[in-house]
């Protein structure tokens, strides 16, 4: 690392958030969701997870399924999102699982002699209107069209939920969508049914016939931890939200939130440069801030090529947080007092400043903010026994 700007990842953490959750849960499939490198983590977390009880891996694309492949031969991999026709024979050959959102791309399928067999999980469309067959004739057209070919084998149905389902209306109109159109299918035969993820995981008993669920956001440690007490205030919300699901006949919902789990990703750069600035002058381009006062500028080596910008407000500098006065494509500068050195260390998010400070300044979610933070940024990948630097 020539660059002293880099994320630590701590695989141990990791570990600990899937071993957590899987307590929580009876399932006998667990799906690592590891689209675009691990949510920006890097797919070295992946021995982390496996060991923790992670059993299958979730990506977006078949470009994604064969970096994977290249370091992890026999875990099972699951493409999310179709992929062209022409590139299946390669998902055969590598053993990697795919979608499947209609019916002629299964005809397509028919004609296609695999070197393996083609394992596929069909998409339902519950209401997302994203993805995914929408008509009960197709699916069950796909279903005999795949069991009666050698080639092919149904190995998983899935969904995804466009709401969370938190005193929420519409989420029960998709649960109730999915098992109509699913209804002509023995589910009990298909190995692998998730309809679940995180956010609905979180918030709903199990349901029927799954066997599988996602994990994303929640892996990588966001739960979204709620708790009641027994203040009188929090005695009215549970009243009032008693009364919310009776009148509009809506399901239950898991409103309490325990679960032990914590984000492994922090963020630092260095301070390469200080100077000082004068009542009147400017800095950064365009002239955008202009000093009130007289103070000391500290440039920082991150910038939004790297995924940072001024609307993050503050870092944090020996144990205190600053403020982001100016940005570019490489640099940050930031208002410091005297007692800021070149070349310490500079805190963008982690133990001062919290990943859901920096979502709040955003106006974003974590989601968002770990897939801001591009490649340029080395990952140092660290456990009790190990430190290791990955340039993706």
């Amino acid at each position: 690392m020539y660059r002293k700007t880099y994320a630590i990842i701590n695989n141990d953490i990791l570990e600990s958030n899937v071993k957590n959750i899987i307590s929580k849960f009876d399932y006998k499939y667990y799906i690592g969701i590891v689209k675009n490198n691990a949510y920006n983590h890097g797919i070295h977390i992946i021995p982390s997870l496996l060991k923790a009880g992670i059993n299958y891996l979730a990506v977006s694309s078949l470009d994604e399924a064969l970096e994977i492949r290249k370091f992890y031969k026999d875990i099972p991999i699951l493409i999310l999102e179709p992929i062209d026709i022409d590139c299946v024979l390669e998902a055969s050959k590598n053993n990697i699982t795919i979608s499947v959102e209609n019916i002629d791309y299964i005809k397509e399928l028919e004609s296609i002699k695999f070197p393996n067999i083609l394992k596929i999980h069909l998409i339902i469309d519950s209401g997302m209107n994203r993805l995914g067959f929408k008509d009960k004739e197709s699916i069950n057209e796909a279903y005999k069209l795949i069991n009666d070919n050698k080639n092919l084998y149904l190995e998983g149905i899935f969904t995804h939920f466009a709401t969370s389902g938190f005193l929420d209306k519409y989420y029960d109109k998709q649960v109730s969508e999915v098992y109509k159109l699913l209804e002509s299918i023995d589910l009990t035969k298909i190995p692998i049914i998730h309809f679940n993820r995180s956010v609905t995981l979180l918030r709903h008993k199990k349901h029927k016939y799954t066997t599988g669920t996602r994990l994303g956001i929640l892996m990588y440690g966001f739960s979204f931890p709620f708790k009641y007490s027994d203040n009188f205030k929090d005695y009215l919300r549970k009243k009032k939200r008693n009364y919310y699901l009776k009148k509009y006949d809506i399901s239950e919902s898991i409103f309490e939130n325990d679960l032990d789990v914590k984000p492994s990703f922090s963020l630092y750069s260095k301070v390469i440069s200080i100077r000082e600035v004068h009542k009147g002058d400017i800095v950064g381009y365009d002239g955008t801030y202009v000093c009130d006062s007289d103070f000391l500028v500290a440039t920082i080596c991150i910038g939004y090529a790297d995924g940072v910008n001024k609307h993050y407000k503050y870092v944090a500098i020996n144990n205190k947080k600053y403020e982001i006065i100016s940005d570019c494509m490489d640099m940050l500068m930031v208002k410091v007092d005297e007692s800021v050195k070149v070349n310490d260390e500079v805190e963008i998010f982690g133990n001062l400043i919290s990943i859901d400070e920096v979502c709040k300044n955003l106006k974003t979610n974590p989601y968002h903010l770990f897939n801001m933070i591009t490649n340029r940024v080395v990952r140092i990948h660290i456990t009790k026994t190990n430190k290791k630097e990955i340039k993706y």
